[in-house]
């Protein structure tokens, strides 16, 4: 299953790849920490919209009873840039999407909407950002839960 996630991970980011508007370089790839901890990505399409994607470990809160926990997610997301007058980029922004969690106790999968704020300076091609994530979750028990990360991305 670890493959096939990655695998429409990848492909997503294929299909989907072209020139960015709110960033010179469109794809961005780095970490993030907090739940889950693992890898993000970020394409943009346009100058106001982008795919952030996910691949890690779900750490806080034993969802589905077990200690081996991988979470994959994918959001569509809108951004605001005139939110924060700066100097500096500080875009707000929102989404809706998914996640998956896997284990060997069963998946897990959830509806997602997301809500950040990120920096991303004129002169360095990153961004670092803090996200909250409210989840609907729809398997086994259902119920609300709430994600957030801290992380960066540096964009080639």
């Amino acid at each position: 299953m670890k493959h096939f996630s990655l695998a429409v991970i990848v492909f997503c980011l294929l299909l989907v790849v072209q020139n960015s508007y709110a960033q010179e370089r469109s794809l961005g790839l780095g970490v993030m920490i907090g739940e889950p901890i693992g890898f993000s990505a970020k394409l943009w399409k346009s100058n106001y919209n982008a795919f952030d994607f996910g691949l890690g470990w779900s750490v806080i809160g034993n969802r589905n009873n077990s200690d081996h926990r991988i979470h994959v997610h994918a959001d569509y997301l809108w951004h605001g840039w005139n939110v924060i007058h700066s100097t500096d980029r500080f875009p707000l922004y929102y989404g809706i999407g998914g996640w998956f969690i896997g284990s060997g106790n069963g998946s897990l999968f959830a509806l997602r909407s997301v809500f950040g704020i990120a920096w991303m300076p004129h002169q360095i091609p990153i961004d670092l950002f803090l996200e909250l994530a409210p989840s609907f979750q729809l398997t086994q028990s259902t119920g609300f839960v709430l994600d957030a990360a801290i992380g960066g991305r540096y964009y080639f």
